[in-house]
């Protein structure tokens, strides 16, 4: 983190600030190093790692380490790049390398938004810049959010002054980098709502070409996540309801499109999404395995090509609880395998007439389907579960080359997130209200439902059956997009793995009645021996042994 420090006084051949500002075309150029990082660049390992850091390729691989921590998504092989986030432990400890990842990524990424605001004389601001140092406080805003959650020793609400992350800015000198105490909550979301509320401003008439660049609607979404994670309601429901203007739901076709879903961010749902690019290191090194689509996507055509989520047996699933919990008539129970097809899946080879047959249930391609190595993982579920969310992009050219098929967009905000975010805001200050919206949100995705079918407490009852059903629409709904473990801690919700008919793996079966330790990052030493004020969180420690088994 004090390598975030920009040096401002030539005692080396490092380009200063003042020399980069005075360069020709400098300012356009550290806009584009806001976005152009954050997706599709192996900001971890370096291009001459990628091979061994498959989980390198930005922004989007945060979203599922975080999301396998918790019980929704399944890693269906121990073997998985993402065993250790998923099976934790010491591993996540801060003598581990993997400890450094994401304090590479996101202080990187700040950094390069304080480079830009160094750059620049706010007070006498040119209108041409304006809407680039927005730009630069609202993603350092979201990096911000996310770092504040992953490292918070406790939510907001449960205690205002609990410790997250230290704060580093374009003012932060290096001698205050080395004695930089971590923030406490309160101070952390002040400084990111004031960096959302100067976005706000500079962005007010900012219209962007495309959705990779973050507009006044994605500000209003980010101060809806903040209130909504202190837990200031009226507030959340307002700039929730301000983040919707001009959006709409992805319809069920969209939803479940077996070619455009969750891969293309052409639609009027989709707020933020990332982009990857042919050129991009990710895909072009390592056979494109070091990419979202590698992990996420399961139809490729061609069995010599790579993928670990389609070729290697590496394939991501829904919790079999979880899945069993959406009815039949909800369209997304369609983003899954069935669980009861196993018996009719033979393991990769020739194709059967009933494997096929059942694969044209799930896709256009099913022969590709159908040869997927995806019947030897270790849950002796075989397919079940298996996400097809997630689309290979390319039609028939992008389902035969991965080279092509991996170009996906990926969503880092949709409006169904501000319209749940709606929901329980006005449902926490008068609850008739939340359902109302609760039942228009939840009635588009599944006709039949009625409030109260899925607000079971998992195995605590820190809230309320009302939020209880919120949370069940958010695990199902945002699958796979990075939110679920900020929702277990912001709940102080447990994790259920151990149960009747479980397909996480054993021996990572375990159960707890709060957030797990392992939620709550910890920071690499090498950090804390630069910055003499950093107190570190506990290193978590595996459990011993397999839960008892859940009765639900």
């Amino acid at each position: 983190m004090t390598g975030c420090i920009e040096e401002t006084v030539p005692l080396t051949n490092i380009v200063t600030s003042d020399q980069a500002a005075q360069a020709p075309g400098s300012f356009e150029n550290f806009v584009n190093s806001l976005v152009t990082p954050t997706i599709g660049q192996p900001y971890y390992g370096g291009a001459s790692n990628i091979n061994s850091f498959p989980y390198d390729f930005g922004y989007p691989a945060t979203f599922l380490e975080r999301d396998v921590m918790g019980q929704d998504i399944v890693i269906t092989n121990s073997g998985s790049h993402l065993q250790t986030w998923a099976y934790c432990g010491t591993g996540l400890g801060p003598r581990y390398a993997v400890a450094q990842v994401p304090i590479t990524y996101y202080y990187g990424w700040i950094k390069n938004c304080n480079n830009l605001l160094n750059l620049v004389d706010e007070e006498n601001l040119p209108e041409s810049q304006r809407h680039g140092v927005g730009q630069a406080y609202a993603m350092r805003a979201l990096f911000y959010e996310d770092v504040a959650r992953m490292y918070a020793e406790t939510t907001y609400t449960l205690d205002p002054q609990a410790p997250t992350a230290p704060i580093i800015t374009e003012k932060t000198t290096p001698a205050e980098a080395t004695n930089n105490p971590r923030a406490t909550n309160e101070k952390m979301w002040a400084f990111i709502l004031d960096d959302l509320d100067k976005a706000e401003g500079y962005l007010s008439d900012y219209k962007r070409t495309d959705k990779t660049t973050i507009d006044l609607s994605v500000v209003y979404g980010l101060k809806a996540r903040a209130y909504l994670t202190m837990g200031l309601w009226s507030d959340a429901e307002r700039y929730a309801k301000l983040a919707q203007e001009g959006y709409t739901m992805l319809t069920s076709e969209q939803y479940t499109d077996r070619n455009t879903g969750f891969n293309t961010a052409n639609n009027n749902s989709w707020m933020f999404a990332g982009k990857f690019k042919a050129e991009d290191p990710c895909i072009q090194l390592n056979d494109a395995d070091s990419s979202w689509g590698s992990l996420v996507a399961l139809e490729i055509t061609d069995q010599s090509a790579c993928g670990y989520a389609s070729n290697y047996g590496y394939p991501l699933a829904i919790d079999y609880h979880l899945y069993q919990t959406i009815p039949a008539s909800d369209i997304r129970r369609k983003c899954f395998v069935d669980f009861s097809i196993a018996e009719t899946y033979t393991e990769k080879g020739e194709p059967t007439n009933s494997t096929v047959a059942f694969a044209a249930d799930y896709s256009d391609y099913p022969t590709t389907l159908a040869l997927t190595n995806i019947g030897s993982n270790e849950t002796g579920y075989g397919i079940g579960g298996a996400s097809l969310k997630f689309r290979v992009a390319g039609g028939e050219e992008g389902h035969n080359n991965q080279y092509i098929g991996f170009l996906m967009d990926v969503p880092y905000m949709r409006v169904e997130e501000m319209m749940l975010i709606e929901a329980e805001a006005a449902g926490m200050q008068q609850e008739s209200r939340g359902i109302q919206l609760l039942t228009q949100f939840a009635t588009a995705r599944d006709p039949e439902y009625v409030y109260g079918m899925h607000n079971e407490a998992y195995g605590n009852t820190s809230t309320s059956a009302f939020q209880n059903e919120v949370w069940w629409q958010r695990r199902v709904e945002l699958w796979g997009e990075g939110q679920a473990t900020f929702d277990i801690k912001r709940l102080n919700k447990g994790i259920i793995r151990s149960y009747e008919g479980t397909n996480h793996i054993a021996d990572y079966r375990w159960n707890t009645t709060t957030p797990p330790q392992w939620m709550t990052l910890c920071f690499v030493n090498t950090e804390a021996q630069y910055n003499l004020a950093l107190v570190n969180n506990p290193t978590p420690l595996m459990p011993s042994a397999d839960s008892p088994v859940f009765v639900w």
